[in-house]
């Protein structure tokens, strides 16, 4: 799965991973892991990502090829 989280948080005000991390109540390494690609968020983390965005879950993250099967 492809992340866009990082882009999201410099293009809006460059929240830091500590700052997005405590507004969606995970630590500052999910947020880490969620950048590098290590770990999936659950459905309701990923909502919550987006709504702090004002965005969709489509818009931050996209499966990749390897991921359809």
């Amino acid at each position: 799965m492809k992340t866009h989280l990082r882009r999201f948080r410099f293009d809006r005000n460059e929240l830091s991973q500590a700052q997005l991390a405590e507004r969606v109540a995970v630590s500052r390494q999910t947020i880490i892991a969620i950048e590098r690609g290590d770990y999936s968020p659950s459905v309701k983390l990923a909502l919550q990502l987006a709504r702090v965005f004002d965005t969709t879950v489509e818009q931050l993250f996209e499966l990749e090829s390897s991921d359809v099967g």
